[in-house]
């Protein structure tokens, strides 16, 4: 059987099938209305795949059989593989995991650990790309360049795994997610709304929006297109530097007249007149290059573009870059000059550094 309607995705095919997870919940109707089936047969089938986590056509009991065997003719599901997974000292955990096409992606289960030594938090860090295009010179995963984008399902699927993790080593589930893997999301916007799409589905994972933090390098089009799409997820943004100049130097992305601070301010406060939600500022504090109490100030301004708080990040070494982590007492020093000025101010410590799980360290060899 042919499927011939052009609103299916074409580019995720394998072996000339159609792989539905490709797909979100608005595709999937459109598939089966193609299909020449009634547009319920679409939610049976997002329930099958995201709510059972199911992949085998026969296997899918509500639907015709005549029907089950027409999709194993024209359509897959496929899902990524775990290769192996590490757990770090303080509990992390660290997945690699295959895509179909042979590539490779990393993605992260970060605990937070109360003083009784249970599970109060337990955050997914997803990766949306194999490798990425930014090229931030401080980051690991910068260094592999672009190789993939991930279909929206395959975002989910690294979810959907750690999930099962979380409920296996700390008996619940998971109850957040960022996009701070590998990757820019914004680079994979569509995807990345399929995927926040189908997580947060009664059917599914039924995630709030609200446990959901997208990361961006500051990609000010698509921030301005998050804020015309009515996104209900938090917005956070890396932003590493305040003034054009040092951030050009760490961050190839500014130094285009439409990714560069001015261009990201204006973003940013449409976003947040659409939305009226706060941003996240996250920024890395590197020795002797954003760390100085001027920057603070510098920062603090930038705060003042829209309603706001920062994110301090403790930046993690990563082999063959010259960066260095800034001392305990410039960051006390740096975190008194933002309260000074008002500031919301969070502090991000190392997680999982033993095991390259940490922020910035994230990258496969052979992808």
């Amino acid at each position: 059987m042919e499927i011939t309607n052009p609103d299916i995705p074409r580019d995720a095919r394998t072996n000339g099938l159609v792989d539905l997870k490709a797909m979100g919940p608005d595709d999937l109707t459109a598939f089966v209305e193609a299909m020449g089936q009634p547009s319920y047969r679409g939610q049976q089938l997002f329930n099958w795949i995201y709510g059972k986590g199911v992949d085998d056509f026969g296997a899918m009991s509500n639907l015709p059989k005549a029907f089950r065997q027409e999709l194993a003719d024209v359509a897959i599901v496929s899902r990524i593989e775990a290769k192996q997974v590490q757990q770090a000292q303080d509990q992390t955990i660290k997945a690699l995991y295959a895509l179909p096409s042979g590539r490779e992606i990393e993605t992260v289960l970060i605990p937070a650990i109360d003083a009784r030594g249970e599970a109060r938090r337990l955050t997914v860090c997803v990766s949306s790309q194999v490798g990425c295009a930014m090229g931030c010179h401080f980051c690991a995963t910068g260094l592999m360049g672009f190789r993939e984008n991930l279909a929206a399902g395959h975002i989910v699927d690294q979810v959907w795994a750690m999930n099962e993790l979380a409920h296996e080593r700390f008996g619940q589930p998971i109850s957040n997610i960022v996009y701070m893997g590998m990757g820019e999301p914004l680079l994979n916007y569509d995807n990345v709304l399929k995927s926040v799409a189908i997580v947060t589905h009664e059917k599914s994972l039924d995630l709030s929006p609200r446990r959901i933090t997208v990361s961006t390098v500051g990609l000010a089009r698509r921030i301005r297109d998050l804020a015309d799409d009515g996104v209900r997820f938090n917005l956070a943004v890396s932003l590493h530097a305040p003034t054009n100049e040092t951030r050009s130097s760490i961050m190839p992305v500014n130094t285009s007249e439409k990714t560069s601070l001015p261009a990201l301010k204006e973003a940013l406060q449409h976003y947040a007149e659409k939305t009226g939600r706060e941003i996240t500022y996250e920024y890395c504090l590197f020795k002797g290059v954003n760390d100085s109490q001027e920057d603070a100030r510098r920062l603090a301004a930038i705060t003042r573009w829209a309603p706001s708080k920062v994110n301090i990040i403790m930046y993690n070494p990563v082999e063959g870059l010259h960066f260095e982590r800034t001392s305990e007492e410039q960051l006390d020093r740096f975190i008194q000059a933002l309260v000074a000025e008002g500031v919301t101010v969070t502090v991000r410590r190392s997680r999982g550094d033993d095991i390259d799980a940490a922020c910035g360290q994230l990258a496969v060899q052979d992808a």
